[in-house]
């Protein structure tokens, strides 16, 4: 079973996120802050990492380069309310972005897509 880490700082949002991947056959775990993913990051082994840009005390643009620079192979659905980060190059360091909708099925879609792409589902 492929193990997916949601970073959101969101309480609810991680919730549904939650049951969306693990209805969909995920396990997943959670983290709020950067501190909170690396710990995670370096303690588990994880297939794809879904997260938020807008984190409370940082920039999820600048944990993205930092799991990129430690952990090259694996992959990063960022998620946003916002489209325009789509525009940021930092973003494009990332292997999909989903913007939060009302309808989280659109994320379990580019999870699989990604993780497929990647074989690991």
């Amino acid at each position: 079973m492929n193990k997916i880490l949601v970073v959101d700082d969101e309480p609810n949002i991680r919730l549904v996120y939650r049951e969306v991947l693990s209805d969909g056959g995920y396990e997943v775990l959670e983290a709020e802050s950067a501190k909170e993913t690396f710990e995670i990051l370096n303690r588990e082994p994880i297939d794809l990492v879904v997260l938020d840009i807008k984190l409370r005390s940082e920039s999820g643009l600048d944990v993205l380069q930092r799991i990129t620079n430690e952990f090259p192979n694996l992959p990063v659905v960022l998620c946003s309310a916002y489209v325009s980060f789509q525009n940021d190059y930092t973003s494009w360091l990332a292997e999909s972005y989903v913007v939060k909708s009302s309808d989280p099925e659109e994320l379990l879609l580019e999870v699989n897509k990604v993780l497929r792409k990647k074989g690991g589902h």
